[in-house]
């Protein structure tokens, strides 16, 4: 049995900052990453290769695992703020957590990123014009990368790393256990190794992995919220005087009808509409490109409603699940319709989609999102769609798409204290699977901080 004074589980943006701190600061440690995914140059979505025209279940989804996590093929957006994006600032406090966020934007500038334009809301006019309009934008900065770029970024992070860490990648970690001086960890091919000090960084698809480690650990857990919504896409210029100002705008809403928050959440300028499988169950996001010559003539955007249970049921995953089930079950993946069709209570068709002047990014199956989405949720949605045609006209045409199920999977809050260490010594809960994180950039930030500290107490 081999030992090391750290083991990262997890490759995603937490497990990836840690390592490059620990490098950086010449920990007197030795570590191990263990990732079930695979290496950068591996991680090949068959339908954006032109394999196929729909999810085949590769296992694991290369979208959602492997080095770098699920924020490697993203549109690699960091936001710099503490108004969304998690609950690390509850934490570790406001400035920290907002010094330990420029923090990781240098980082990914002196990696590469730095000819990424940082974008800013606070000078911006557009919050003004939200407001006359009953939208609500919140404050950020946000580099945007492009998943081109990011994907160099994150592989000079790894070569950066490799020599000092070790680093298993494609390997699974079937069990944990707690010994009188730290962990044992033993992996799907029966490696066994052994641990001072754990760290869980499995990133949002691993949230269920997580919650059966907390329960075996006795750690307390929070429910936490689900957002269900479907991804918007329309011609670039429709949003081009907000994209160009902004790039991302977080814009929320409160519907007249039922008093629940909307909001728009990963914009893609100039982007595609992309599949991604967690757990078996396709859903829908976005991606956009830093080079030019692979940018589109669409604009893609998320609208979401969040859902948080109380009595007799609490499992917030498991409603969004089902949901996404049943618009796989009736679309074969991702279901697509005309907002036009929406509101007219007809499905999309073959037919009327070949007549549609908005050319999809992604082959989905055209079909009738009331058959999916619960009626509560879509009348928020189309109330949003028509809050955004007043600030950005023609969002509301009966030929910008919509996209099913978008759903954002967020894992139960763990209980860590202001180190992000559980009630288990020497167990610490990092990044998105903690549920304390819910962006590249506090996911990030968590990492560089537990990073700094492990180096303290290792001397």
């Amino acid at each position: 049995m081999k030992h090391y004074d750290i083991i990262i589980v997890g490759g995603g943006a937490s497990g990836v900052f840690m390592s490059y701190e620990l490098t950086k600061m010449g920990a007197n440690a030795s570590v191990l990453m263990i990732e079930k995914g695979h290496a950068l140059k591996n991680r090949i979505c068959p339908i954006a290769a032109g394999k196929t025209l729909s999810c085949i279940n590769c296992k694991p989804c290369n979208i959602m695992n492997g080095y770098g996590g699920a924020g490697s093929l993203s549109d690699g957006k960091y936001n710099i703020t503490t108004q969304f994006g998690g609950d690390l600032h509850l934490i570790v406090g406001e400035k920290k957590a907002l010094e330990l966020m420029e923090y990781v934007d240098e980082v990914l500038c002196n990696m590469g990123g730095a000819e990424a334009r940082l974008y800013s809301t606070g000078d911006s006019d557009l919050k003004r014009i939200a407001l006359q309009n009953n939208l609500h934008l919140l404050d950020a900065k946000v580099r945007h990368l492009g998943t081109d770029r990011n994907l160099k970024i994150l592989q000079r992070i790894y070569d950066y790393t490799k020599d000092s860490i070790d680093i298993l990648l494609d390997t699974n970690v079937e069990n944990l256990t707690k010994t009188e001086d730290g962990f044992t960890v033993i992996t799907n091919k029966m490696d066994e190794f052994h641990c001072t000090y754990l760290i869980l960084a499995t990133g949002r698809s691993g949230s269920r992995w997580i919650s059966d480690k907390c329960e075996k650990f006795g750690i307390p857990m929070k429910k936490n919220r689900v957002d269900i919504g479907v991804r918007v896409e329309l011609p670039a210029v429709i949003f081009k005087h907000i994209t160009d100002e902004v790039y991302e705008s977080k814009l929320v809403y409160k519907t007249d009808k039922y008093n629940d928050l909307v909001r728009t959440f990963c914009m893609n300028p100039y982007g595609e509409v992309v599949a991604e499988n967690t757990n078996g169950i396709v859903t829908v996001n976005g991606h956009s490109y830093a080079d030019p010559s692979l940018r589109t003539e669409n604009t893609n955007f998320a609208l979401l409603v969040s859902n948080k249970f109380t009595e007799p049921f609490e499992n917030s995953n498991e409603y969004g699940e089902s949901i996404a089930r049943l618009s796989n079950m009736l679309g074969g993946g991702v279901l697509l319709q005309r907002f036009g069709d929406l509101v007219k209570g007809r499905r999309s068709s073959e037919r009327r989609m070949a007549k549609c002047f908005t050319h999809p990014t992604l082959h989905a199956t055209p079909g009738d999102l009331s058959l999916v989405i619960p009626k509560r949720q879509l009348d928020d949605i189309i109330e949003m769609v028509y809050a955004l045609d007043k600030i950005a006209p023609g969002t509301a045409n009966e030929d910008t798409l919509l996209y099913g199920v978008e759903v954002k999977f967020y894992n139960s809050r763990v209980e860590v204290d202001k180190n992000l260490e559980t009630i288990v010594k020497g167990l610490f809960i990092l990044g998105d699977g903690s549920g304390v994180t819910h962006s590249l950039s506090q996911a990030s930030a968590s990492g560089i901080y537990a990073a700094r500290h492990l180096n303290e107490l290792l001397g």
